[in-house]
Formats: C-alpha cells, structure tokens, sequence
C-alpha cells in the first residue's frame, strides 16, 4: 500500500508515493510519519497551482538539462541580418526583476509618455530589434505623420542591432511611400538591418552622433528539410542579399563590387568612418541640429 503525497519544485508540483506496510496503517494516528519535505498550506498550494496555470501559455527562458539550466532561443522564421551575439560592455540601471521582464511598471509609463511626447513632435524610435511589431508600429506612426502634415520632415532615431529582413523592408518601403523627409540620426548602435535603415534616410538628411557604432553585414539565416526546400530557402536569401547591397550601393554611392566584398564579414565603423562612406551625410555635435535638418547640399559637418 502506498500513501501520496504533493511535494513542490522549482517550477512544478510531483506526486510522490511513500510506500508503508498495511501493518503500520493501522497505526497511522499513532505514529509520526517523517515526510522529506513540510506540506504546504492550502492557501500557498493553491496560488502555486494558479502560476503553473497561468505559466502554460508564456514562452520558456530556459530548459533544465538535468545539470544546469540553459536559455532557451525562440526559433526564426525567415532571413534575419542581426547581431544578437555581440558581446556589447552594459552598465544596467534597473536591477533584474521578476523573470527579466525589466524595469517597474511605473518607470515604464513615464517611458510610454515621453515616447508619446516625442511623437508629437514628429520624432520617432527604431530601437531594439527589428521584428514585425515594431514594423508595425513605426509604419502605422510614419503613415499617421504623412496624413498630418505631408510637408514637416520626420525624425527617426535608430538604435538597433537589426532584425527581420522583411519586416526592417516594409519600414524601409514605407520611408519611401510617404510624402515628409525622412531624417535619421544613429545613436548607439545601428548594425545590420539597423545600418540599412539608418542609410536609407533622406540624402543630406542622414546623420549619427559621434560615439555611435555602425556595422553592416550580409543577411543571415538557415534552412532544413529536404534538398528542395534548402534550395528554396538558399535562393531566398540570395535574393535579399542582393537587394540588401544593390540599395545600399545606391545610398552610399559605393560600387556593388565594394558592398560585396565588405558586407561578406562584419564591418564596423565609426560615425566619421560612416560618413566618408557614405552611409551617413554628417555628425551631429549638438543634439539640437536633429530637429531641424540640413539642407541636402549642406556641408553636414557640424
């Protein structure tokens, strides 16, 4: 005869048979049984089983491999051109909180204020990877801005790693779609998808301050299955490499030779660097000068 018990985890609840003689049964009221563990209240057992309950549909973070704990990728679907493994140095002011999800909800809405203030203003973020929310989000704000006032230039600041290469093609389309000057300014980072986004501004309207990094690469990706679909995959990204550096070549005014030859690696540059390029049309010295952008045949070098 076996007696079951609930016991808990670091994430779930086991079942665990303590087996005992039925001589001893009889005896159960009259003998302590020694439990490896302290039962739980009822009230902490059940809010326990209503976190695993809310937890089924949150994506994992992690995997236990019996020895340690791992992360856990969520799996791409498409071409990306990203730098997600670059060791960046970081001096974070928010501690970590409660399963990574960042800062406070507080501090978070005074975020979403300032982003909204901004956006009266006609300056808009590309910031963090690119993936088809924030495309979203940012065509659905260019589109609005070009309904307002088809005439006023539009900001965007660009601190990305980079991204989805089609999400990053519909903001780039959409930049082009739209009536207003698009002026760009790099701050941080503007890498892959980041890079191509940030050129693809204006021309004289293209700009970067002066400690940012800009890096440009060809598309990354990866295929399985049979020799078809590797070939189908193979081919697509073929295409988007050539597309990628056919406008690229455009924006900077570089042969496509060059872009090929420098995209085929990681190629970083500084803001000075970008500018004699020809990804960027100047550094700004003065934050100030984003606002209100320089003519096209303007020396840019302020």
């Amino acid at each position: 005869m076996a007696h079951t018990c609930i016991s808990t985890s670091a994430s779930s609840l086991r079942l665990t048979s303590l087996p005992f003689s039925s001589k001893s049964s009889t005896n159960l009221y009259s003998h302590n049984l020694s439990l490896p563990f302290h039962p739980l209240p009822p009230r902490k057992l059940k809010k326990l089983f209503s976190n695993q309950k809310n937890a089924r549909g949150s994506q994992p973070k992690a995997v236990y491999t019996g020895e340690f704990w791992a992360p856990e990728k969520s799996s791409r679907h498409g071409i990306w051109s990203i730098r997600d493994d670059l060791q960046i140095p970081s001096s974070p002011y928010f501690p970590a909180y409660a399963q990574g999800q960042g800062p406070p909800p507080m501090v978070q809405e005074r975020f979403q204020s300032v982003i909204t203030q901004l956006f009266q203003y006609r300056i808009i973020r590309c910031g963090g990877a690119v993936d088809d929310d924030m495309a979203n989000i940012i065509v659905a704000q260019l589109l609005y801005l070009d309904a307002v006032d088809p005439e006023k230039d539009i900001v965007m600041y660009v601190n990305s790693p980079g991204g989805s290469v089609t999400a990053g093609m519909a903001i780039f389309d959409t930049m082009r779609h739209i009536r207003p000057d698009v002026s760009t300014v790099c701050v941080g980072l503007a890498a892959s998808m980041g890079a191509f986004l940030l050129s693809a501004g204006t021309k004289g309207k293209r700009y970067s301050l002066p400690n940012s990094r800009i890096m440009i690469h060809q598309p990354l990706g990866g295929a399985q299955g049979g020799q078809t679909d590797i070939d189908i995959q193979a081919n697509e990204m073929l295409h988007h490499k050539a597309n990628l550096n056919g406008y690229l070549a455009y924006h900077t005014g570089q042969s496509l030779e060059k872009i090929n030859q420098d995209t085929d690696r990681d190629f970083f540059m500084s803001a000075k660097e970008a500018k004699e390029y020809g990804l960027i049309d100047g550094v700004i010295m003065n934050p100030l000068k984003a606002l209100q952008p320089l003519a096209s045949t303007a020396d840019g070098n302020e």
